[in-house]
């Protein structure tokens, strides 16, 4: 499944509808350049998922974050790992298909340990508000359930971009 966002907004719209159809156990994870939109896609997976009032930030300094909703979900951020041996000492396992989603950014540094079935995401830049999204991993039943999303706009994301 391929596509173009046109804004932050419109990203974190994809997220969501995806995370409305993601199931406990299971794990998303996220390719792409620093600012490419993985924080901005896991802050729609949240939102899909029922998490509301608490802020979805990206845990670069403390590496994982774990959040209630409908679904528990846990963010895990690889990206200032630097080595194979630092990824195996955080304990990944211990997350990964329990009774939470998880996503992770950085994914490319933990992929020896990403479990079968794991839905793949690939973001890249088209410009400086555009992205092209390619999610891998959906069964056709999942693919059709995410049509285009509805995009919530206010006037403060009108020209987002990207954090």
């Amino acid at each position: 499944m391929k596509f173009v966002t046109e804004s932050a907004e419109e990203t974190r719209a994809w997220g969501e509808k995806l995370g409305r159809i993601l199931r406990a156990g299971e794990v998303v994870a996220l390719y792409g350049e620093l600012g490419s939109g993985k924080t901005c896609f896991i802050q729609g997976i949240a939102r899909g998922l029922g998490i509301e009032g608490e802020r979805v930030v990206s845990p670069s300094f403390v590496l994982i974050r774990e959040y209630r909703g409908s679904t528990p979900f846990c963010h895990i951020d690889l990206y200032r790992l630097s080595s194979g041996k630092e990824v195996e000492a955080l304990g990944l396992e211990e997350y990964l298909g329990k009774e939470r989603v998880c996503a992770i950014e950085w994914a490319e540094k933990a992929e020896e340990l990403l479990p079968p079935g794991t839905i793949k995401i690939d973001l890249d830049f088209v410009d400086e508000t555009r992205r092209r999204i390619v999610i891998r991993g959906l069964d056709d039943e999942r693919r059709k359930r995410i049509s285009k999303p509805e995009i919530r706009i206010s006037k403060s994301e009108t020209n987002s971009k990207f954090k």
